[in-house]
């Protein structure tokens, strides 16, 4: 959430970033007067108590008909007393409810519009021409099934559509990409992390993911946990609660987790294979750190990115998201679309995003300057998501037979092996 004195002093600039955002402007001045009724029903409620205290302190001294007097008014006071507490519960509750569903500051160089009107800031590769190699290209699901890598018929079968099986060298690719990811990681000074698959409520509220995102999520509503859809949610909620000292900061995690999501906007949309589906692995850094280093922090994600997918071989573009395709709690985010040479377009294999202290406030995370606690930022950005990762490598590096090429970075995770080639029909 953002911070209401920021709100209080320049409402403008809120209202400049929700219209960014494509999102309900009249929204800032519905908070604005929930605030003011917060701020003032708490100055009612601290003067009758006070009211209250000194009449207490006049009741033992008093006789007769003045202290009757004085047991009415209190009565009546301490009736006056409980429904000013009343009110400033619900303009504190209002309020809250109002703050949560207001997104974070949109960066003030981030492109205004929707889907559509991202900025690309680099392109790194250029996409094989099959044509001049003399063999059209096939799609990752053809190759996955040469190889016998992927098996969404069978995924089907058991779970439904958008599920699948990663078998034989499907299976040690991905083991082979989630080792060589952590091993830059930890290389980078990342702690490697294993984080929980359901988190409470307040975790997943917390990150952002019950505003906007909430269609995607899967709820257990027998015991109110939620399935994450990224790590990134319990490793901001990994700190819930808690200061951390300024001096120990950055603090840098991989996580590590199997991530499920609805897709509930996507139907219709990349239905064959495993480009978008409803369960994938994904290894996601996530970084605790001042709020002055954050943008700083934000190019060196970026950079960590590109590293990867630089080491993959893989042809990608860097794009700057516009204000209508941000979640809820970035302020900028950028995304690393590696080239899918069957779609002749670049498709999202990484992202990361900057958060500043829209999270931290939410989850109750703070830094300790000397004698100043306040809340610290954090930022997130997507390592490796294994499916989307094995759809560009078996798509790029194939071969005219139907096998592919092991990138070199790879290699000692699969064993030395530098070709995949194709399997009999299983």
């Amino acid at each position: 959430m953002i911070d209401l004195r920021l709100l209080r002093e320049d409402p403008d600039r809120v209202r400049a970033s929700q219209r960014a955002r494509g999102e309900d402007v009249g929204i800032v001045d519905a908070l604005l007067t929930a605030d003011e009724r917060r701020r003032s029903s708490s100055v009612h409620f601290d003067e009758l108590r006070a009211e209250q205290k000194a009449l207490g302190k006049l009741i033992p001294k008093a006789a007769g008909d003045e202290k009757a007097e004085l047991l009415k008014k209190a009565g009546e006071l301490s009736a006056a007393v409980k429904a000013a507490d009343a009110e400033q519960d619900a303009a504190a509750e209002e309020t809250q409810r109002l703050l949560l569903r207001l997104g974070n500051l949109v960066h003030p160089e981030v492109p205004v519009g929707g889907e559509d009107d991202f900025a690309v800031l680099e392109t790194v590769r250029t996409p094989r021409d099959f044509e001049a190699e003399g063999f059209a290209p096939k799609d990752h699901l053809e190759l996955g099934e040469l190889l016998g890598a992927i098996d969404t018929e069978r995924g089907a079968k058991v779970s439904g559509s958008r599920f699948y099986y990663l078998t034989g060298v499907g299976a040690l690719l991905e083991f082979a990409l989630v080792n060589a990811a952590m091993a830059q990681a930890t290389a980078a000074g990342f702690t490697p992390v294993l984080t929980p698959a359901l988190v409470k409520p307040k975790a997943m509220e917390g990150t952002g993911f019950l505003g906007q995102a909430a269609e995607d999520v899967y709820h257990l509503d027998k015991d109110d946990l939620y399935l994450v859809g990224t790590s990134e949610v319990p490793l901001a909620a990994y700190h819930m609660d808690e200061i951390l000292e300024a001096d120990a900061l950055p603090r840098r995690y991989a996580g590590f987790s199997s991530c499920f999501r609805r897709e509930a906007g996507s139907y219709g949309k990349d239905t064959r294979g495993i480009f978008r589906v409803h369960q994938f692995d994904k290894v996601e850094m996530f970084v605790y750190t001042t709020p002055e280093e954050a943008e700083a922090e934000h190019q060196r994600l970026l950079e960590w990115e590109k590293q990867w997918l630089t080491s993959l071989e893989l042809p990608f573009r860097v794009v700057d998201l516009a204000s209508g395709d941000l979640g809820s709690s970035a302020t900028r985010k950028f995304d690393c679309e590696a080239w899918i040479p069957t779609q002749g377009k670049y498709r999202e294999l990484t992202s990361t995003s900057n958060t500043t202290e829209f999270q931290s406030r939410r989850l109750s995370i703070r830094m300790r300057e000397g004698k100043r606690v306040r809340p610290l930022a954090t930022l997130n950005g997507t390592l490796c998501a294994v499916t989307r990762t094995i759809v560009a490598i078996l798509e790029n590096h194939q071969q005219a037979d139907g096998s592919v090429r092991v990138p070199e970075v790879l290699r000692p995770f699969l064993g030395g092996r530098e070709v995949l080639e194709p399997v009999a029909a299983r």
